[in-house]
């Protein structure tokens, strides 16, 4: 906390009344509060929730006078923007020791009148950058379909005046633990950074169990530097050191067999300061979810290819998942939204995109293409495809719709879990295995197909019956298509974190796979936020 600095300015007639009673003719009071009101007036004039609270307040101040309030407000406002490089915020834009030249620099009532405002003006930004963002994320990249929890700008700066100053600063920022656990993260690597990083990079091919040399060593030194490995002197891949890859091979989604190959090494080489950078996009990912997430929610991560289901901060359940191919067209979007149902047995409404684009060529080709999909016309009935002629038709012409019935190969697999979104986005099981074992599984249309569907439905349904597997297995051997109401819908949060922290608070990283949070990145850094190295 900074310390208290007291700046002579006044912001009521009581106020300047006691100060100058003694000094100044009445008359000459009464211009000065007027000089002053009069320029807080037209200062806020241009910014409508400014003039509303000003207005409302007969334009008294609440930055600038000599009350003890007035103090405490500053105190805590210059304090916050003291810490505003620690969330990785733009520091530059509310320049603690700028606002102190302005304050010290305004000695007329109307000067003094102009920094209250431009002090609410900057507080507004403050609140607003540091509790939902410094971006306002579609309009960087069109596929975060993110539904930001902004708060009046009028009702900020009304509760901030009725509030303690500093509690209110502090309660900006978001609580969820992850925000924490990224903050102090970003605080180490700070530190790091200020000593010299992770130190040379390795230059090797590959490196495995057994090899010696310069290349080993360097590898041992960023190891340790990372925090995978004690402080060791073998200059041979030992044991230890194997440990220590594999360790990192799990915190950055790789194949955990210890040996140090290509991609691994991509991967150990990346410099600290581009590590910086994705936690600071992390960081500002978390403001813009900057709402309660479920005691229970489903968590399901783009970059990680994982559905999780968490109760209270703990992953109770999780399965891998695969989620939209890297062509924009096909990438999965980012929102939040509400998990209502799930479908035993699906039919597979067939997105019109795919029918055109990917199906009528076919069935120009040739009409009895895809025979396990049913046509249907605009009143619902089967269309006989022998007398239809497709070749009439173009992608904006086509009259038809397409529906694969239920069936243990239907593109949806024998169960999907519903939370109705206008991007026709769900999770649902798959007939294509083999998909899964691969470490990069960005291969869907964009939804997110699910591993272990059948045991993520139980893990849903044991909260309203006592026998889920039983209540599941039942519907889907009747083959018929059986929608089931979650008692307690749950939140679904699909979301995008190359970097991101266990519940123990252990640093991941994963690829960038849709060039999303490189955007996000020139994006902050084109604001004012950059990679700083602090020592201490």
């Amino acid at each position: 906390m900074m310390p208290a600095v007291r700046i002579p300015i006044f912001r009521s007639l009581t106020v300047v009344a006691l100060a100058f009673a003694l000094l100044l003719p009445a008359r000459q009071v009464t211009a000065q509060v007027t000089a002053f009101r009069q320029a807080v007036a037209e200062s806020a004039a241009r910014d409508e929730a400014l003039a509303e609270f000003y207005r409302a307040r007969a334009f008294e101040g609440i930055w600038t006078g000599s009350s003890g309030r007035d103090l405490a407000r500053r105190t805590a406002l210059l304090a916050a923007f003291s810490e505003a490089g620690s969330h990785g915020l733009p520091a530059g834009r509310y320049d603690p020791e700028a606002v102190m030249v302005q304050l010290r620099g305004a000695t007329t009532p109307a000067a003094q009148g102009r920094i209250e405002v431009e002090l609410s003006r900057l507080f507004l930004q403050y609140a607003r950058d540091i509790e939902t963002g410094v971006l306002v994320p579609g309009q960087v990249i069109a596929q975060i379909k993110r539904e930001v929890p902004y708060r009046s700008r009028l009702e900020t700066l009304t509760a901030f005046e009725q509030s303690s100053p500093a509690a209110f600063l502090r309660a900006l920022a978001p609580s969820a633990p992850e925000y924490t656990r990224l903050m102090r993260e970003k605080l180490r690597l700070e530190r790091l950074l200020a000593q010299g990083g992770y130190g040379p990079t390795i230059s090797a091919d590959s490196l495995a169990p057994g090899a010696t040399g310069q290349p080993v060593v360097n590898l041992r030194n960023r190891l340790i530097l990372m925090g995978f490995m004690e402080r060791s002197a073998t200059q041979s891949y030992d044991a230890s050191i194997q440990l220590a890859v594999q360790r990192f091979q799990q915190a950055h989604g790789l194949e955990a067999d210890g040996v140090a190959g290509a991609a691994t090494l991509r991967a150990l080489n990346v410099p600290l300061a581009n590590r910086l950078e994705q936690v600071i996009v992390a960081m500002e990912r978390e403001r813009w979810l900057n709402r309660p997430r479920g005691s229970r929610h489903i968590w399901v991560n783009l970059t990680d290819f994982t559905a999780r289901i968490v109760d209270n901060d703990r992953v109770t359940f999780e399965t891998r998942s695969v989620v939209g191919a890297t062509p924009r067209d096909r990438q999965t979007p980012e929102f939040s939204d509400l998990m209502e149902f799930m479908v035993i047995n699906p039919s597979w409404y067939v997105p019109r995109s795919i029918a055109v684009n990917e199906y009528l060529p076919m069935l120009q080709r040739n009409p009895g293409a895809v025979s396990h999909i049913e046509i249907t016309d605009s009143n619902g009935r089967v269309v006989n495809r022998s007398a239809a002629n497709f070749a009439q038709y173009t992608a904006s012409t086509f009259p038809f719709s397409m529906r694969e019935p239920p069936s243990a190969g239907n593109a949806l697999g024998q169960v999907k879990f519903m939370f109705p979104n206008p991007y026709n986005i769900y999770l649902h099981d798959t007939p294509a295995q083999s998909l899964f074992a691969r470490q990069v599984r960005a291969f869907s249309h964009g939804c997110v197909r699910l591993n272990d569907p059948f045991d993520f439905a139980y893990t849903l349904l044991a909260r309203q019956t006592a026998d889920p597997e039983a209540f599941f297995q039942a519907r889907l051997r009747t083959g018929v298509e059986t929608r089931v109401d979650l008692d307690d819908p749950v939140p679904v949060h699909i979301v995008y974190r190359t970097a991101f922290t266990t519940v123990t608070g252990e640093l991941n990283f994963r690829p960038d796979i849709y060039d999303r949070d490189a955007r996000i990145w020139d994006a902050l850094a084109a604001q004012g936020v950059a990679v700083r190295a602090i020592g201490g």
